[in-house]
């Protein structure tokens, strides 16, 4: 008996790294490709807005060079995405719909409440917003973030994560 719940275990386990997303049903905003072991077509991790709000979900009240005053951003755990795609790499190339790319160090997600923003005081971000999705650190919660560095690394209009 030990031995089959064992087996079962070990299945569990093996599938939990290697699996298929579900696939989107509404329009992608996000695709996730590189050292990852989870997609939901060719080679890619495909995500929908329904799909992102199923990971899990923070809010960050705060301040930022590019707002007046707080914001309230709300939107999927950075480490919940690299989790969902079982992401392997240490580092993140974010691309945003102009093109403009940032490397941004895996360990972020996992030190730092950082998200992928997609509503900001209540309301889903548009492009003009800066949106569909904002890379956003807790500056105010820690006064190490607001440098120019993690700046350069808070990607707005992003469409597509590749993991190194």
């Amino acid at each position: 008996m030990k031995l089959f719940a064992a087996l079962i275990l070990s299945f569990s386990c093996l599938s939990a790294h290697a699996a298929e997303l579900t696939q989107p049903t509404g329009p992608v905003i996000l695709e996730v490709t590189g050292a990852i072991d989870n997609t939901n077509a060719e080679g890619v991790a495909r995500f929908d807005k329904a799909m992102l709000e199923q990971l899990e979900q923070h809010v960050t009240k705060t301040a930022t060079p590019w707002h007046e005053g707080k914001v309230e951003f709300e939107g999927p755990l950075g480490r919940a995405l690299l989790t969902a795609v079982g992401a392997k790499g240490d580092t993140l190339v974010v691309t945003a719909i102009n093109d403009y790319a940032a490397e941004v160090p895996a360990e972020d997600f996992d030190n730092y409440d950082v998200i992928l923003a997609m509503k900001a005081d209540g309301k889903y971000m548009r492009v003009r917003d800066k949106g569909p999705l904002f890379i956003i650190y807790p500056f105010d919660e820690n006064p190490d973030l607001n440098s120019e560095v993690i700046h350069n690394r808070s990607v707005w209009q992003i469409k597509k994560i590749e993991i190194r």
